[in-house]
């Protein structure tokens, strides 16, 4: 596994940033007569864009054994703590960023995400609020979403008021994230929003993956959005089950979900 960091200008963010990239393309031995290093052979790499929650960095968080079986590259960027959408004040359009910029990058750099049934996107908490957002708002450039106890708080943000504190952030942050707090939900950065916009224009919506546990403090929000769609008549999968606000449950469901995600081009079916 090919463990890489990549340092370049970003001109949504204004300033050098670096992203990390897993490729499975370990040699499997030597040719004896040619003493040629030997690769095994296998299916166009997939690309797996990977979110963090808020308080995390860049890492991956992918059981390496499922990136080499069933064949996709990683990329892991840094969203720092905004919310993977595009903030108030300059240098922190973290959206645009991870939807165009990222991503034009890494197909014009590695010949990787060149289409959505190539390009594919997870995260946990609030990259598992960016995860929906962006497949959503891009559906040319991702074509599955998993999104894993996902921050999805748009609708309780107009009840902040300046001066107050959830406990997670001030007003000053989610303003900064999120614009005017008592429009937001009525915003592009509301994923419900962007369902109804893809179904008036006839545009196809992204496969959507999601998994919340049952001891979360975000259930409810999840459990919104899933009878949201139930009642847009969205196909998609949403699984509750025993489980935390952690990596445990979050290694469990991607355990589980990448499998399925990629199971067209796990290397034993070539």
């Amino acid at each position: 596994m090919a463990n890489l960091t990549i340092e370049f200008f970003s001109h949504c963010l204004i300033r050098p940033v670096t992203f990390k990239m897993f490729l499975p393309n370990d040699p499997i031995g030597r040719d004896k007569d040619s003493n040629k290093t030997l690769f095994e052979e296998r299916k166009p790499l997939k690309t797996l864009f990977l979110l963090h929650g808020y308080t995390g960095a860049a890492g991956n968080w992918v059981p390496e054994e499922l990136s080499k079986k069933y064949n996709f590259a990683v990329i892991m960027p840094s969203g720092e703590n905004g919310f993977w959408i595009d903030g108030r004040s300059t240098g922190h359009a973290f959206g645009s960023f991870l939807t165009i910029e990222l991503v034009d990058y890494v197909r014009k750099t590695f010949g990787l995400a060149q289409t959505p049934e190539d390009t594919y996107i997870m995260g946990m908490s609030m990259g598992g609020y960016g995860s929906l957002r962006a497949a959503l708002a891009c559906p040319d450039r991702f074509g599955k979403a998993i999104a894993l106890s996902s921050a999805l708080i748009i609708h309780e943000l107009k009840s902040m008021k300046p001066g107050m504190d959830n406990g997670m952030a001030n007003f000053d942050y989610y303003n900064e994230c999120f614009g005017d707090l008592e429009k937001a939900d009525a915003s592009l950065n509301n994923p419900e929003v962007l369902i109804d916009n893809l179904i008036a224009s006839g545009t196809k919506i992204p496969e959507i993956y999601m998994a919340v546990g049952t001891e979360d403090f975000l259930l409810e929000h999840n459990r919104t959005f899933h009878k949201f769609l139930n009642d847009r008549g969205v196909k998609h999968t949403y699984i509750e089950s025993s489980g935390n606000h952690d990596m445990v449950f979050w290694d469990e469901y991607c355990r589980k979900f990448v499998p399925e995600v990629f199971k067209d081009n796990c290397i034993d079916n070539k």
